[in-house]
């Protein structure tokens, strides 16, 4: 049992040196902290733009993405930008006919005017969308409007709906229930004519674009916005039959319309997060900076806590602990630190996590793009646990260096 003896005055030591000195080891168990946090709430970030994106173009319904080109600024166009897709009613109906496909939806984004009353105007993202694709709407109050009949037989010539579909922000800021009615449209002036009932709450538009959104028929929508002279729209969404290989039917369609891309799913969501890689690339910086300087702070602290015990640690030497003996005193006190750090960063996450989701959700409107999953606990401890054994066996080593020359000068 003599092992146990020597086990236990190991550690016996080590917590005496600890409190010895607990202004010290306070800042080198923050230290650890800090790194635990730095690698958690990263890989939170990451984790929950990732999972966001994926539930949003899982929830779109939709397989297939066709886009024909970045957005072009465009100042003397209403909203300042111009939709890149030309003639999408023609475009949709063409991909349309595919055999793989069920259904094919030309989109339309727009920053539009909006006043409850027609007095003072605010803008908000409008969609506009074709009437079948409602079915791919999620609706908390009413059911939509029935089509889109100001598109008829290629032409805006028909009848107008004066129907909207507003999301739960944008109901909320205007005290919007169905039945009430909204000003819409891309200028001031039309806005002031054109006056929608609203027929239904959706969260879908807003869940998607991360914003308050007012939805009206896609030819009304091209009609207020100035995009029915060419029939601009902003993207093709493609559904397809049960069954049918998204892989497949992209590379076909791409074949037969080479001047547009075809993205499904998963390549849209990668599309959609590098246009967002300055921002990844300045967050992901900062982030690894924290794990740096949390574990340069961390290491540099348990190495001062070694370091200022070595005439300690000699005396202990002198007085028959082997060279084994004091590494493991080290190490125990680096071990100690570790777990502390680690307990209060692992403890400390979910709070600080739901702090940064309210913020981002604040600033972009997603919700869940902080989320941490259970491996990022697992690579907080490797953190805290690999700087920890580090401080503690280079300290060692200096210090059984530092007694190992006293012993040769005396």
């Amino acid at each position: 049992m003599s092992w146990l003896r020597r086990i236990l005055a190991v550690g016996w030591i080590a917590a005496r040196q600890l409190r010895s000195d607990r202004t010290r080891t306070l800042f080198a168990v923050l230290g650890v902290t800090l790194a635990v946090l730095s690698v958690t709430l990263l890989a939170g970030v990451g984790a929950g733009v990732a999972e966001t994106g994926s539930e949003a173009f899982e929830q779109s319904g939709r397989d297939l993405w066709v886009s024909g080109g970045p957005i072009e600024v465009s100042p003397g166009a209403v909203g300042g930008f111009q939709n890149p897709i030309s003639d999408a009613h023609a475009l949709s109906s063409e991909i349309g006919s595919h055999e793989d496909v069920k259904l094919a939806s030309p989109l339309a984004f727009q920053v539009v005017y909006v006043s409850p009353d027609g007095e003072e105007f605010d803008t908000i993202m409008g969609s506009g969308v074709p009437g079948a694709s409602q079915a791919s709407l999620s609706f908390s109050s009413g059911e939509g409007f029935v089509g889109d009949p100001h598109y008829a037989d290629g032409e805006y010539t028909g009848e107008m709906t004066y129907e909207a579909i507003v999301s739960p922000e944008m109901a909320i800021k205007y005290d919007l229930e169905v039945g009430d009615t909204v000003h819409v449209g891309g200028t001031l002036q039309t806005a002031r004519e054109h006056e929608y009932e609203v027929v239904g709450i959706s969260p879908t538009f807003e869940n998607f674009l991360g914003t308050g959104t007012v939805t009206i028929p896609l030819a009304e929508f091209q009609t207020l916005t100035g995009n029915a002279y060419d029939d601009r729209a902003t993207i093709v969404t493609v559904q397809l039959v049960d069954g049918a290989d998204p892989e497949a039917v992209r590379e076909d369609l791409a074949a037969r319309h080479p001047s547009y891309t075809f993205r499904t799913n998963e390549e849209q969501l990668v599309e959609t997060v590098e246009r967002q890689a300055v921002i990844l690339a300045a967050g992901t910086s900062l982030v690894a900076l924290g794990v740096v300087a949390g574990g340069a702070l961390a290491l540099n602290l348990l190495l001062s806590i070694v370091y200022v015990q070595r005439e300690t640690l000699s005396v202990l030497r002198a007085v028959g602990i082997t060279r084994l003996g004091v590494i493991g005193v080290a190490v125990v006190q680096a071990l100690a630190i570790a777990s502390l750090g680690y307990l209060l960063g692992a403890g400390a996450t979910p709070a600080l996590a739901a702090v940064i989701d309210r913020a981002a959700f604040a600033v972009t409107g997603f919700e869940g793009l902080v989320r941490v999953p259970g491996y990022a606990y697992a690579a907080g401890a490797a953190v805290a646990f690999g700087f920890a054994l580090l401080g503690g066996v280079i300290g060692a080593i200096r210090v059984t260096r530092f007694t190992a020359t006293n012993e040769f000068l005396q």
